[in-house]
């Protein structure tokens, strides 16, 4: 077996656990957790899974068939591929951890369940918005195992849109909780935890 058809089993594995404990969560939060309190950002989600979709195909053809997706692919080096192979495999567990932490408090939009409640336990103790960053570095380490120029895009621009709706998703969070989230986002990081500053 090359050290090519090795590359392309571990990104089936990768990608489909951490799609599985995303489905089973979120499918968790959707039975038990309530209906969301606005119908805010349905077209947002809309437009997002769309653009997952068209990252996702070559992602797909990578895995079925390198050959067909040689246009989306950039050169790297072998040992940092198996870098970010360890990376991804890494971010399995801190999705579960922070997936597992949220409960049923999951919601595809930034709209709040009707149930909602602050979390501040696991990563949230650190970062207001863990599945961003542990998201992002999860893909970001996929782009380079599967060396697609093309993920990478999609990533970018889906990540650009999350960073755009995040105010208006802690302003929901403000307008349920009122100080209490004020007071998480003082001694919070939103993406990274605070450095003592």
């Amino acid at each position: 077996m090359n050290t090519e058809t090795i590359f392309r089993l571990l990104t089936a594995l990768l990608v489909s656990t951490a799609v599985a404990i995303s489905v089973y969560f979120r499918h968790k939060a959707e039975r038990e957790g309530g209906a969301l309190d606005k119908a805010e950002g349905q077209k947002l989600l809309i437009w997002l899974r769309l653009l997952g979709l068209l990252a996702i195909f070559p992602l797909l053809g990578y895995i079925i068939n390198p050959d067909w997706v040689v246009w989306a692919r950039f050169g790297l080096p072998t040992p940092v591929r198996w870098l970010a192979a360890v990376v991804a495999l890494g971010m399995l567990p801190a999705l579960y951890w922070l997936f597992q932490s949220l409960g049923h408090n999951i919601s595809p939009t930034e709209a709040t369940r009707q149930g909602h409640q602050l979390v501040t336990t696991g990563p949230y103790q650190w970062i207001r918005h863990p599945l961003y960053t542990f998201g992002a570095l999860f893909f970001l380490a996929i782009t380079l195992l599967t060396t697609l120029w093309w993920l990478g895009v999609g990533l970018a621009v889906g990540f650009s849109v999350l960073l755009w709706r995040t105010p208006r998703e802690e302003a929901n969070l403000i307008e349920r909780f009122g100080d209490a989230y004020r007071l998480y986002q003082q001694r919070t990081g939103r993406y990274l935890p605070r450095l003592g500053w």
